[in-house]
């Protein structure tokens, strides 16, 4: 895809190989710059209950902008948040509310936690900013059959032969590389593609969204570029909020989901958290751009270039739709791989272990869906950043071992602090289209977290804890603080009043691989 217009160099987009989870960019010839963090004005919203907040619309919004989280967590929010969600509101084709999650914060048009869903028969459009850059980033929770005292008495052991088997950090590279053709079904098959080509096993597929293949994905559509960075990063975690963790259950909420999740007190766990790695940036990055150029051909007035888009039924539109859904495919399949090379890490060394998938699940997609509106079916298309699905029980998506309690939810936290499951709830559908948040959503910058923590000193801190880091960054680590983060408890307590999901368990770490 060629760029013939030079005035696009002044967007921004985050840094190489990152999400856009972050409060300072860089812009397209390289140009550092700063984000000022001003807190949000309550008085500007209207609370319609002690965990949702409303906007009525004004100026341009089509409709009202709606916030999911409880008092403080709001008056911890950016007023860039507040900004962006007023401004998805404006675009075209928006259907019922522009709606941001409990731990959303400031990220690159779309806030990072802000779900809106578009009609393609009555305008709707689709953005590149409203998926994000590291597209279908993700979380895979698996079982071990283990328990916590089985971990300890090898913990340092098992970090290592993790650290070593699976690739991590900035530009990792593995020892898979594709071909053309490889790449090519890879990029049309998914997890599907993987499990076939012997990484990972064939029951894994039921227990991930869309059976881990996304259907209607365009190889076609992805540059050479894009393909070109992504030919030796399968099987890579890469860097910033991505890692590999072991984890054990410390509470249990809901005894009777739980046992159908197969989850109780003392069980280790293993979860996955990374995307797409360079193809997903580089198809954001590219298509960013050219959205920019057409806006005004389509007839679409921004109120932030960051919001560049295409209508759903255009050419530009269609194209980018099929890349986006061949970076899905190809966040599954690294998920898949690396879920393989976990498995052979802990043959070596506890080969008792038993990882079986409990789910996989993506944020930062945009997933074609049938949903209620005005008491009728209508499909939609939705865009979660920095959110995930939260299908209530009986939902036909969800696999049918787990259909009666609901999906999976899986809500990561900051490195060394908890994580927790969740289930959705048949009211998640009322609420932001069966959506839920994703993690804890960052509170201070990466460039403010390395002046105030080392690296060193974090490790060494959460080694006192009982928690093994293995990175191949100090600097990543103290991006990663788990201070520069909201507190995860906070959110995932508000994602469950407000109704969005209903917690299950809470887990906590016991060896972080990150990147």
């Amino acid at each position: 895809m060629t760029i013939d217009n030079p005035s696009v160099l002044n967007d921004t987009v985050p840094a190489e190989d990152s999400d856009d989870s972050l409060l300072h960019t860089f812009d397209l010839r390289g140009m550092h710059k700063h984000k000022v963090r001003v807190s949000m004005n309550l008085d500007n919203l209207e609370k319609v209950n002690d965990y949702t907040w409303c906007v009525q619309p004004h100026g341009s919004m089509r409709v009202p902008a709606v916030f999911y989280a409880s008092e403080d967590l709001m008056s911890g929010m950016d007023d860039k948040v507040y900004e962006q969600a007023c401004n998805v509101a404006t675009l075209p084709g928006i259907v019922t509310a522009s709606y941001a999650m409990p731990d959303a914060h400031w990220g690159y048009g779309f806030p990072i936690g802000g779900v809106a869903a578009f009609d393609a028969d009555h305008g709707g459009v689709i953005s590149a900013g409203g998926v994000g850059f590291d597209i279908s980033c993700g979380v895979r929770t698996l079982h071990t059959g283990l328990h916590r005292q089985q971990i300890e008495e090898v913990k340092t052991t098992l970090a290592n032969e993790l650290y070593r088997s699976i690739p991590a950090g900035v530009g990792s590279t593995g020892r898979i590389s594709l071909d053309d053709p490889a790449m090519h079904a890879m990029l049309a098959g998914g997890a599907q593609w993987a499990a076939q080509e012997g990484w990972g096993q064939i029951a894994d597929l039921e227990r991930i969204e869309e059976h881990g293949r996304m259907r209607g994905a365009r190889p076609d559509a992805v540059s050479a570029q894009a393909k070109k960075r992504q030919r030796k990063e399968m099987g890579t975690l890469g860097s910033g909020n991505h890692y590999l963790e072991v984890q054990h259950v410390t509470d249990v909420y809901d005894v009777t989901v739980a046992d159908q999740f197969g989850l109780h007190g003392g069980d280790v766990v293993l979860s996955i958290h990374c995307g797409s790695r360079g193809l997903g940036h580089q198809i954001g990055t590219e298509f960013l751009k050219q959205m920019v150029i057409s806006a005004k051909e389509y007839g679409i007035s921004l109120p932030d270039r960051e919001l560049a888009c295409a209508p759903l039924n255009s050419a530009l539109g269609q194209e980018y739709l099929g890349a986006m859904r061949a970076a899905i495919n190809c966040a599954l399949a690294n998920r898949q791989i690396i879920t393989h090379l976990t498995r052979s890490a802990f043959a070596g060394i506890l080969p008792q272990a038993e990882l079986t998938l409990l789910y996989d699940v993506s944020h930062n997609t945009c997933k074609e869906e049938e949903h209620a509106i005005n008491g009728q079916r209508k499909k939609l298309f939705v865009h979660r950043k920095g959110a995930t699905r939260a299908f209530g029980p009986g939902h036909p998506d969800i696999p049918a071992p787990l259909r009666d309690v609901g999906q999976p939810v899986l809500i990561g936290g900051s490195m060394g602090t908890a994580s927790y499951i969740l289930t959705g709830k048949k009211e998640s559908e009322q609420h932001a289209f069966s959506s839920a948040c994703h993690g804890a959503g960052r509170a201070m910058s990466r460039r403010a977290a390395k002046r105030k923590w080392g690296g060193r000193q974090l490790v060494d801190d959460l080694a006192q804890a009982g928690i093994v880091i293995r990175s191949p960054s100090m600097r990543g680590v103290a991006e990663e603080a788990p201070q520069a983060y909201k507190d995860v408890a906070d959110v995932v307590d508000a994602a469950d009043a407000a109704g969005l999901a209903a917690k299950v368990a809470r887990v906590e770490p016991l060896i972080c691989i990150k990147g």
